[in-house]
């Protein structure tokens, strides 16, 4: 067994060692030997390496330790030719030590040539300490430094299972082999690896140190365990379905109702049965049903695999699909998106963009010719325009429009939620009928307006597309848009802080999180109440800029283009629609909120007349409020034991890691995070320091680009921070935040993914290029 030293005396213990990989030759002294025998040494590196490229690289005594890596805070200096450049190099990465010990090495190789892959890779996932080989690699560039110092978009993202069979891709299979090899060599799972492959598929490791890690890892056999039963209920579930359109299923955490974006990748149970209670067991097919689309009443959306949502894509492509729309053309056009879905999956955060059809916009006409390729015929496809004319019109109508009786049912929740809350009902029955008004006069009027919105959008980038407006006067009208954020900043200026919070301290940045502080509970974390709420965008206040106006040239096309395409002509009528139907989504989701917001409230202040803390409830189920409403069981029997369920199910649910898409099976314990598309919001250029936000710590976001996890509207609040961008991991073009963006025109990247987005997090100052659609990491 080898045991770990420096990172030179690891690698020269592993040389000659390996059957999978090799280890560079090296020359390697502690900084006393360089100060007393300089000359000795150069000679020794210059007959060893001759003329070869070499770097020059850290060894310290309290480098790769078991306790601390200190990755990255040491220098290596590469390309070094000349004994001069041999000089300065060592000089270099013998200056970076911090409190600079004698014994303390340097590192000299020979610099590899013809590089096609680099990378680092883990033996343990550190995040879940799930049993998963977590490579991260370049095979782009032929960089050795690029996933190492986080400079490249290029690399990507590998979660391989220990348990799994060989991979397909024989450069990750090679890698696997390697890495179970170093396990075994050093007799334990949690190794960080440094590699690279050449153009002779030849494999070498750079270093090799324990990765650090604070807890115990997950049992294997344990892991193995549940991911059979995901795997099982995949099987099952792709396959032929009663009353669903398209033979297979896919699985997505960013498709339709977004889960990654609105609860997270891992909610605790709370969260995810409340998104379930009131969104995506019912709610979301009554909506769709009732705007003209299937009937998908008794089909959940989103499923869980131990607690990681997901949606159900067959079943929310079969609910774009109109009412109207004969079962043959049906069946055909599902089967249709299923498999551009799988020959681009990239496309999974964008479907009803760029994969669905879903509503008709005058441009429809082109972009729905992609069809003739797939076997559509002249017939079919115009039976598809004409169902969704017909859905459209239904919709946007202005004196009878559908979105127009959601607009109103939305009003109605506030009356009932102030009937609600100042009523001497105990706190479960006011959490019952909270949850109950929130579904019916909340989330399912939402639900109506957000698809009112979402056809809003696509008909004025539908307008770009036909070239009656430029992609300026697009941003000019998103720009005019009157929203729950343009409202709260002027609120800000001229409320006070007591009004201020009456009207906007429910908002949270996880609406559906308990542990998330309202803004009512974390006042002096969300706002600076000492400043102005102002925005400086490019040096100017962000106040709306050239306001939009529409010339009389283009509302002739404009009429003449909606009389063509057999949509209303009433031009102010139109406007008017898509601007309403904009706002009133944010509107909508404002209102809805409220009650959500204070049901979660009541939720914690139960379990405190129960003796049991807010952080404990986040794990019961929502579901538990029905049972103790309905019967006269004992309250604190039932929580508790809603809890310790939620305990044992979140434990697993930490140690999971599945893709973004799942279409088969075997996906579960293989997989790459995709090259996703990020939303470029504005066409704005911004540069400044990178500042990612953390639960419940003290924020300086002034001047900064901002990242987070999601792209969820709690956190407007970052608006009063005078921020010049910001980033999110999840989140699609059409999201609250993205209208923020467009709004504030404040430059913002939306849904980067998680590639990008952990690469990111490894930068301090980068530049964000909205309309080249380009993040460059500087720093």
């Amino acid at each position: 067994m080898i045991s770990f030293g420096t990172k030179a005396e690891t690698l020269a213990r592993l040389e000659g060692n390996t059957k999978q990989a090799l280890v560079l030759p090296q020359v390697s002294f502690c900084i006393a030997q360089w100060q007393e025998n300089q000359g000795q040494i150069l000679d020794t590196v210059i007959a060893k390496f001759k003329d070869r490229s070499l770097v020059v690289r850290s060894s310290a005594i309290n480098e790769d330790t078991a306790e601390e890596s200190k990755a990255g805070q040491y220098t290596s200096v590469i390309d070094v030719k000349t004994r001069q450049e041999i000089i300065d190099a060592v000089n270099t990465v013998s200056a970076s030590y911090q409190n600079r010990n004698e014994k303390d090495q340097i590192l000299i190789q020979p610099m590899l040539q013809h590089v096609i892959s680099s990378g680092v890779a883990f033996t343990l996932d550190p995040n879940t300490l799930g049993n998963y080989y977590v490579i991260n690699y370049d095979d782009i560039t032929g960089s050795t430094e690029s996933v190492t110092s986080g400079s490249s978009e290029k690399t990507k993202l590998q979660y391989v299972f220990k348990g799994y069979r060989s991979p397909n891709d024989p450069f990750i299979s090679k890698l696997c082999d390697t890495l179970r090899e170093l396990e075994g060599l050093f007799g334990q799972p949690n190794l960080d690896v440094e590699f690279a492959m050449d153009s002779d598929k030849i494999l070498y490791i750079f270093q090799v140190r324990p990765l650090c890690v604070a807890k115990q890892q997950v049992l294997l056999e344990e892991q193995n365990k549940y991911l059979q039963d995901i795997s099982q209920k995949i099987e099952r579930e792709n396959c032929e379905k009663p009353f669903l359109y398209g033979k297979k299923t896919v699985y997505g955490i960013m498709p339709d109702w977004n889960p990654a974006e609105i609860i997270g990748v891992r909610p605790k149970p709370l969260a995810l049965s409340l998104y379930k209670e009131i969104v995506t067991d019912n709610i979301w097919a009554y909506q769709r049903d009732n705007y003209g689309y299937r009937n998908l009443r008794s089909f959940p959306l989103m499923i869980d695999f131990y607690g990681l949502p997901y949606i159900d894509v067959r079943v929310s492509f079969n609910s774009f699909i109109p009412a109207q729309l004969n079962p043959e053309t049906a069946e055909k056009l599902v089967t249709y998106y299923l498999k551009k879905l799988y020959q681009h999956p990239d496309l999974h955060d964008k479907i009803e963009f760029d994969i669905a059809f879903t509503c008709y916009t005058p441009d429809l006409p082109d972009r729905i010719k992609c069809l003739y390729d797939y076997g559509f015929s002249n017939k079919e496809i115009t039976e598809i325009m004409d169902s969704l004319r017909n859905v459209t019109n239904t919709i946007i109508d202005n004196e009878e429009g559908l979105w127009k009786k959601d607009y109103r049912k939305i009003q109605t929740l506030e009356e009932r939620y102030r009937e609600i809350t100042e009523s001497s009902l105990d706190n479960v029955s006011k959490i019952y009928w909270l949850i109950e008004d929130c579904k019916r006069y909340g989330t399912l009027p939402f639900a109506g307006l957000a698809r009112a919105g979402f056809i809003a959008v696509q008909l004025l980038k539908s307008l770009v597309n036909m070239e009656i407006l430029s992609e300026e006067e697009y941003q000019e009208f998103m720009g005019e848009l009157n929203t729950v954020s343009s409202i709260m900043k002027r609120d800000k200026r001229e409320m006070s802080k007591k009004a201020f919070l009456t009207k906007y301290g429910h908002l949270r940045p996880g609406t559906y999180d308990i542990c998330s502080r309202r803004y009512d509970e974390a006042e002096d974390v969300y706002f600076d109440w000492e400043n102005e709420w102002t925005q400086n965008i490019d040096g100017e206040t962000a106040a709306k800029g050239t306001p939009f106006k529409i010339s009389l040239t283009q509302i002739k096309k404009l009429n003449a283009l909606l009389k063509e395409h057999g949509m209303a002509d009433d031009i102010l009528g139109f406007f008017h629609f898509i601007k309403t139907a904009i706002e009133g989504r944010e509107y909508a989701k404002f209102v809805f909120t409220k009650s959500l917001s204070e049901a979660i409230r009541l939720f914690g202040q139960l379990g405190k007349e129960n003796d049991l803390s807010e952080e404990e409830c986040a794990y019961s189920d929502i579901n538990i409020i029905s049972e103790l409403y309905a019967s006269s069981m004992n309250c604190r029997d039932i929580l508790l034991n809603s809890i310790q369920k939620g305990k044992e199910k979140y434990r697993i649910t930490k140690c999971m890691v599945l893709p973004p898409l799942i279409f088969h099976a075997d996906d579960i314990y293989c997989f790459r995070f995709m090259d996703t598309q990020p939303n470029y919001i504005t066409l704005k250029q911004v540069l400044g320091e990178v500042y990612e936000i953390r639960p419940e710590t003290e924020y300086d976001l002034s001047g900064k680009i901002v990242l987070m996890e999601s792209a969820d509207p709690g956190y407007d609040w970052i608006f009063s921070h005078k921020i010049i961008g910001f980033i999110t991991k999840y989140g699609g073009a059409n999201s609250h935040m993205a209208i923020r963006a467009n709004e504030l025109q404040i430059p913002a990247v939306i849904g980067t993914g998680e590639s990008l987005y952990e690469n990111i997090k490894k930068a301090k100052v980068i530049q964000i290029d909205a309309a080249g659609r380009r993040i460059d990491v500087l720093k």
